[in-house]
């Protein structure tokens, strides 16, 4: 059973930065989609960028430029490097796993089958 765990989240003024971890474990074999999604309250869940195992990946349009996703397949380890942070990127982030080849997009979140419990980023003006 892969279990995802995430770390990195916490407070910062408008502008700053922060990096997101997402530590995985129970992996079998083969590495296939992975992404981060947020949801902030009484809002629908959001995708934020995505990683194929091919290195593809994709960004929300409200991130792109500003986010970047990359993995450390040495470290079973997943990271969101987030720069130039707005207080509407405030949410609860989530990493997430596909148990297998799958649609690999910010729009395919029903497609991953493996979540963490999420790490909170809140961003002040």
């Amino acid at each position: 059973q892969v279990q995802l765990v995430e770390s990195g989240g916490g407070s910062v003024q408008s502008g700053g930065s922060l990096r997101l971890s997402c530590a995985a474990s129970g992996y079998s074999g083969r590495r296939y989609c992975m992404g981060w999604f947020r949801q902030a309250p009484g809002k629908e869940r959001e995708g934020v960028a995505t990683i194929d195992s091919d290195g593809t990946t994709t960004y929300g349009d409200s991130v792109k430029g500003r986010f970047t996703i990359s993995q450390d397949n040495a470290k079973n380890t997943l990271y969101l490097q987030m720069n130039s942070l707005k207080p509407e990127d405030t949410a609860m982030y989530y990493c997430a796993a596909a148990g297998g080849p799958s649609r690999c997009d910010v729009g395919g979140y029903h497609a991953l089958s493996y979540w963490g419990q999420g790490t909170q980023v809140t961003v002040s003006s």
